[in-house]
């Protein structure tokens, strides 16, 4: 039945910042009644509106602080709080530690800090973290991206989608992913470094992390603007032999 399935729906998938017409990270993810809202770049936040309504969000979950993946949350804080739509309770946040201080830092502009606590209910993500939205069940773990960044495995009905966040290649990414339907993985960098840890996949690197996981579908995302979309996918499909798509801003994909 497709009420069963997990629906992806991409708000935005650009880096570093928005473009004309794809705004940056940003995921609608839903199954049954159940709506979670994926990082929140810029731009997303108008997209999501497409589709739901703030007020039906369940859940929010934030892979890292990084502005072209939660920026959008400081325009949801007014939203909840000023806005015309009624909330019975702040929206539960899934995010680094640090989160609310960091929104608290830059929404303040006096004395008094400005009450996030009554837009989110913050909870800290951390290696191995599991959490239930609606008939969504989330599990974390840490990725390497230089600072604080998680990659996230979300399941329900028996089918799982992974999205993997910012990171280098890491095994943590790779054994969340084992055996998944679908792996959103980026594919920021356009060739590795000549030394040192490197923050991005390729999608070279991209296509092995899904190979090496024995994930059934991958859909590349993040795509850095020395690439074209077209480009990754090919150069991904070069190293995964199952089916390979790009995360087209507006785009949904059936998971399962």
């Amino acid at each position: 039945m497709t009420g069963d399935l997990i629906h992806l729906t991409v708000l935005g998938s650009a880096t570093p910042h928005a473009t004309v017409d794809n705004p940056c990270s940003g995921y609608l993810v839903s199954q049954g009644a159940t709506r979670l809202w994926v990082d929140a770049g810029s731009g997303t936040l108008a997209q999501l509106q497409r589709h739901v309504r703030l007020d039906e969000v369940d859940a929010i979950w934030i892979s890292h602080l990084h502005a072209d993946h939660s920026a959008d949350l400081l325009t949801a804080y007014y939203a909840v709080l000023f806005a015309d739509v009624r909330f019975d309770a702040p929206i539960p946040l899934y995010g680094p530690p640090g989160t609310a201080d960091r929104l608290a830092h830059f929404l303040t502009n006096t004395s008094q800090r400005s009450p996030v606590e009554s837009a989110f209910a913050f909870h800290e993500l951390r290696d191995g973290h599991h959490a239930n939205v609606g008939g969504l069940t989330l599990t974390t773990r840490a990725v390497e991206h230089g600072i604080p960044a998680f990659a996230v495995r979300i399941e329900a009905g028996g089918r799982s989608l992974v999205y993997s966040g910012d990171t280098a290649p890491c095994a943590n990414l790779t054994r969340l992913a084992k055996g998944c339907d679908a792996l959103l993985c980026e594919a920021e960098s356009s060739q590795a470094p000549a030394d040192g840890p490197q923050a991005h996949h390729t999608p070279e690197d991209t296509g092995d992390t899904a190979r090496s996981a024995g994930a059934r579908r991958l859909l590349v995302t993040h795509v850095g603007p020395t690439l074209t979309p077209a480009e990754a996918v090919r150069r991904a499909s070069a190293r995964f032999p199952g089916p390979v798509d790009y995360a087209a801003p507006g785009t949904t994909f059936s998971i399962g």
